[in-house]
């Protein structure tokens, strides 16, 4: 990062998060992996059971969970509430210009998943941007 870098995102607080978790429905999962002993997988169910809309965006499957699989988030035909991201950060600018042009409202990279440059410019186009956390852990200690 460019030491003339404008730092924008900060860690949304436990009432910004509760308001999000009680408006999403819909979560597409981008890295949603078909194996049931990975995180992103484990982490996508225990969403699922807990009610919301799970869209898998992962190429080369063509369905996860029970649901079928995109190729990219630009290519689901309808409105997602929120992107959680499984993928390394090399790939979240990316993601977060799919973001941009889709017009989501928020996005979620997990844990491990730190790109301050794309999560500046995600809050930049006013969306809602967690970086860093399990959305599934944060679920749990928020709302259970």
């Amino acid at each position: 990062m460019d030491k003339q870098t404008e730092i924008i995102y900060s860690l949304p607080s436990d009432a910004e998060l509760i308001a999000l978790f009680t408006r999403v429905k819909s979560i597409a999962v981008i890295g949603l992996s078909p194996k049931a002993d990975r995180p992103s997988h484990r982490v996508a169910k225990h969403m699922q059971e807990f009610g919301f809309d799970i869209i898998p965006v992962r190429p080369a499957v063509k369905e996860v969970l029970g649901v079928k699989a995109y190729t990219s988030l630009l290519e689901i035909p309808f409105e997602v509430d929120l992107v959680n991201v499984f993928r390394a950060p090399k790939f979240i600018a990316g993601v977060t210009e799919q973001c941009i042009d889709k017009k989501v409202s928020a996005l979620w990279l997990q844990e491990g998943v730190i790109d301050i440059e794309s999560a500046n410019q995600a809050c930049k186009e006013n969306i809602f941007t967690v970086m860093d956390k399990c959305i599934y852990k944060e679920y749990v200690r928020l709302m259970k």
